[in-house]
């Protein structure tokens, strides 16, 4: 029996993939739009049975996936980058009905194509490369780079099939076989992406999509002793429980967490452009992970900019993410608002101020949570170290650039940090003492696809981006003869 839902008039398979074939489970979950709490889709909810059947599957298409030619994995690829882009409206209002994004931004050139663009930027780089020989002393060294294995990607909700394209794009490329486990609250892009990838020409069993809960399948797949790479996207808590999982089977992980990065504006900043991007912190109701959530402010202008923020603010839409005039829209879940309101209250009821905002948009049970800027709270506050992971901000003061150092790198996290400075001299210099994967100066959220991203501390193990993703998608032979 096939299973459906029909989103804006476009269909979506609700079972697993498996083996080039969509699989049902008797048991389902209940997937529900964070814009009105509408039922979505009724899930196939994956369990011991098929977490086996597509281990097995990838495990048996590795060894002619590895073999494929690189020409021809390329090909695949490309075509699965144009694939997505001639669907590229079905997979905006899917996602944006299943995840509450803007669908202004899954329609525009950070969205949906950004997320085709991880295909054909790893196809070509696939491409580009060269085995590496070493000749001396008598021998020639050969080295040969290929597949590691059956890989098993769990992916989180708040950007899917962006956050997919990152890990399928370079397993695929380095010539893996791969199983998916998107996250429960959003699995409906990652089955048109199953579609696509029959569409493309991958074989049965390279590409498998589980659909679940992640400590009923999800906890089975990273334990077992065929999987040979995992990668994972999500909260500290469940890495160290993957990490805990794998460890017995040496399996090697890489871990994309959490963050708590600092946004520093300097005394001679663009104050226009620096306000500018701090109201980009609310992208995605801040429902992501490198967004600079701890504003650090020169404290010459710490006043002015709080003013110039507050006005900036106003007429901030918070609503329908499908309305093109909305800025921001809902929280993902329940258990997601609860924890944001919750570390809200607790700020203010120790002391915190809003400058605006400071609670959800109505109290409706709806899942909107107005835009808020917190101040006055003490330097160690749960608020200021702790990831929020919705559309709270906290702003703070320094009166030195070692101080701003220091409170830059004053949390377990180190994904990003983002600084506004006219001295590039000082950029260049407070850039090097930040604990951060990636620095943005003058600029926010960009990246090209052959540079890496990850963090340090908490923020995760590993790096994901060009040669860095397919350092960890392979392994490595040296063959030395005499010559």
């Amino acid at each position: 029996m096939m299973n459906f839902a029909h989103i804006d008039g476009i269909v979506v398979s609700t079972d697993h993939w498996i083996n080039g074939e969509r699989v049902s489970s008797a048991r389902r979950f209940d997937d529900h739009s964070p814009i009105d709490g509408a039922l979505l889709a009724r899930v196939s909810r994956g369990g011991a049975a098929e977490a086996d059947l597509a281990l097995e599957a990838a495990a048996k298409a590795f060894p002619e996936w590895r073999n494929t030619p690189i020409a021809r994995r390329a090909a695949i690829l490309h075509r699965m980058h144009d694939l997505i882009i001639e669907h590229a409206d079905d997979f905006a209002r899917v996602e944006t009905a299943d995840q509450g994004g803007l669908l202004t931004y899954y329609t525009g050139e950070r969205g949906i194509r950004r997320s085709a663009s991880n295909f054909s930027a790893f196809a070509d780089m696939l491409l580009e490369r060269a085995d590496p020989a070493f000749l001396g002393d008598g021998f020639r060294n050969q080295v040969s780079i290929g597949g590691a294995g059956p890989v098993v990607l769990i992916n989180p909700w708040n950007g899917p099939l962006l956050l997919e394209s990152w890990k399928v794009a370079p397993a695929l490329a380095a010539g893996n076989t791969i199983v998916l486990k998107p996250s429960e609250w959003t699995p409906l892009t990652a089955s048109l992406l199953a579609d696509i990838s029959a569409e493309a020409g991958l074989p049965p069993g390279v590409l498998n999509v589980v659909q679940g809960l992640g400590e009923e399948v999800g906890a089975l797949l990273v334990a077992d002793p065929r999987v040979r790479r995992i990668s994972f996207t999500g909260s500290v808590p469940t890495a160290r429980a993957i990490a805990a999982a794998a460890a017995p089977n040496l399996t090697p992980c890489s871990f994309e967490l959490g963050g708590k990065s600092p946004l520093i504006v300097f005394e001679d900043a663009d104050l226009d452009i620096a306000v500018q991007t701090a109201k980009r912190q609310y992208s995605n109701a801040g429902q992501v992970c490198l967004i600079g959530s701890r504003l650090l402010i020169a404290d010459s202008i710490y006043r002015e900019f709080l003013d110039r923020f507050a006005a900036a603010m106003d007429g901030f839409v918070v609503g329908d993410p499908r309305d093109p005039g909305t800025d921001v829209g809902p929280l993902i879940h329940h258990e997601q608002f609860q924890q944001v309101d919750g570390f809200v209250q607790r700020a203010i009821g120790d002391g915190a101020r809003a400058v605006f905002g400071g609670g959800p948009l109505g109290d409706d049970g709806s899942l909107y949570y107005r835009p808020t800027l917190l101040v006055d709270m003490e330097p160690d506050a749960e608020i200021v170290t702790e990831e929020v992971f919705g559309p709270v901000l906290t702003a703070q003061s320094f009166t030195s650039e070692d101080e701003a150092i220091a409170m830059a790198n004053g949390t377990r996290y180190g994904l990003t940090a983002t600084l506004f400075t006219a001295d590039m001299v000082r950029a260049q210099r407070v850039a090097a003492r930040l604990d951060a994967g990636t620095v943005w100066v003058n600029c926010f959220w960009v990246r090209d696809l052959r540079a890496p991203f990850g963090g340090t501390g908490e923020s995760g193990v590993g790096r994901e981006g060009g040669e860095w993703s397919f350092d960890f998608y392979s392994e490595v032979k040296n063959t030395v003869t005499t010559v």
